[in-house]
């Protein structure tokens, strides 16, 4: 290993321990994050040429060819991770839209429940099922401003977010258009649809089960009515659309959402394009909408609920932070970083598949599992031995560990949006929620090995 690798590494570490502690060095995690992206481009723009022979020994040339063909590689890093927050800004503002607008409202009656664990538990189940439909980025996102709506105490707020991180990504795992790492391991035909939910689906509910049920100990007593007088924007003030108009927000905001999937399925363009046509159908409707309301009512009008202000409430800290992680990330797997770390674990652990997932898993909540899984879709050919056939033992494991993995840690897969929304620390959720989504994590894992070696193996 290089010296300019080694020194990529330890800015990417740095910088890693500084997001880490954001809370007592004051800086913001966007910030260091696209510190980390420019110091890591930099160091190895020093000498390009030797980690382009290295990662593309299929080029030839010198020079000003080796900058050209290092610029277009972080133009195709950009470009693949401009379609991430692409998608990202569309979902937070069709959820945006949807929730000033009143069309959650409904929302607040099927929530209610008497006690504080009761409501946790409807929040697990309907972030575990609807980010199997959703992806898990967008699930967190519905969840999240479902919660504000919902919960008024911040330290209750922050335990029920922590659950619908680990509830969207588990969901997510089980499903094959749940994560990008599913997406992409299906549509490489690594594992099918029927195969995944039928062998995933237990281990999945089953590392969402444990750790709601530890999280529940964190909650006591029963909600009180001023806990559900938060009710959802538009019933403490008078809403400018009508019940109908609401209810067509609703059904083309959450619906296209929905049908995103299908939309990628059908048409093969990327998800981000199937999220900006949703929203540029939902702006279109409810410019209508004001339009029309404007002829009645005049310069009694108000128009801040409109798309083009609702824009300003994006929080843009939060997709810098992405842009800045996923762009360092980007850099460690053209150095080499992440393939010498597959391989090293294949050596280790001596080919052992359910060894080499966990850890891959547990990594995904340090670095971003999208490359991760990439790598390791490269590392580990199809049909090279059994347990690499189509739904193989390794390729299940995989979409498993990949995906319920980045909820060990707050900057890990659907976690990041969910701690740019609540501002949660990275520091609180390794205390209190770190061990939880780890304990859940392994479980899942054993009662695939069950599942493998005793069910599937000696059917009844």
């Amino acid at each position: 290993m290089s010296t300019l690798t080694i020194a990529i590494i330890v800015v990417f570490v740095l910088g890693y321990a500084l997001i880490a502690m954001e809370s007592l060095t004051k800086v913001n995690k966007a910030a260091v994050a696209l510190l980390m992206f420019v110091f890591c481009w930099t160091l190895f723009m020093v000498d390009p040429a030797s980690f382009v022979q290295l990662m593309h020994p299929d080029f030839t040339g010198t020079g000003e060819k080796v900058a050209s063909f290092v610029n277009s590689l972080i133009t195709e890093h950009l470009g693949d991770t401009s379609a991430t927050l692409f998608f990202l800004m569309g979902a937070m503002t069709i959820v945006e839209i949807v929730d000033q607008n009143g069309g959650f409202n409904w929302v607040k009656n099927v929530m209610q429940s008497k006690t504080k664990r009761g409501l946790l538990w409807k929040i697990a189940f309907m972030t575990f099922f609807l980010s199997a439909i959703l992806d898990n980025l967008t699930t967190s996102i519905v969840m999240v401003m479902i919660l504000r709506k919902l919960v008024q105490d911040k330290h209750d707020r922050m335990i029920y977010a922590s659950l619908v991180i680990i509830a969207a990504n588990s969901g997510g795992a089980f499903s094959p258009i749940g994560d990008v790492t599913t997406i992409m391991l299906w549509n490489s035909g690594m594992i099918t649809a029927g195969g995944v939910i039928s062998e995933i689906f237990i281990p999945s509910l089953i590392s969402m089960l444990i750790p709601a049920f530890l999280l529940q100990m964190l909650l006591k007593g029963n909600i009180q009515n001023d806990d559900l007088s938060n009710q959802m924007t538009g019933d403490n003030e008078v809403l400018e659309f009508n019940g109908i108009q609401r209810k067509i927000v609703f059904a083309v905001g959450v619906g296209g959402l929905c049908s995103v999937p299908l939309f990628h399925f059908f048409t093969n363009l990327p998800p981000f394009a199937g999220i900006l046509l949703v929203l540029g159908i939902l702006w279109t409707i409810t410019e209508v909408f004001y339009h029309n309301l404007h002829k009645k009512k005049g310069s009694e009008m108000s128009f801040s609920k409109r798309v083009s202000s609702l824009l300003s409430r994006i929080d843009m800290s939060t997709i810098l932070f992405f842009l800045g992680i996923l762009m360092a990330v980007a850099c460690l797997e053209e150095v080499g970083v992440l393939k010498e770390l597959g391989s090293g674990l294949n050596t280790a652990f001596n080919g052992n598949h359910y060894a080499v997932t966990g850890i891959i898993g547990v990594l995904s909540a340090i670095v971003d599992n999208v490359p991760l899984v990439a790598g390791s879709m490269g590392m580990y050919p199809i049909g090279v031995e059994p347990d690499m056939a189509v739904d193989g033992i390794f390729w299940q494991l995989l979409a498993y560990c990949a995906g319920v993995g980045g909820s060990m840690l707050i900057v890990g897969s659907a976690a990041v949006v969910v701690m740019g929304l609540e501002k949660i620390t990275f520091g609180w959720y390794m205390k209190r929620v770190t061990w939880i989504a780890f304990v859940g994590y392994i479980a899942g894992i054993l009662s695939y090995w069950v599942i493998r070696s005793f069910i599937l193996t000696n059917p009844l």
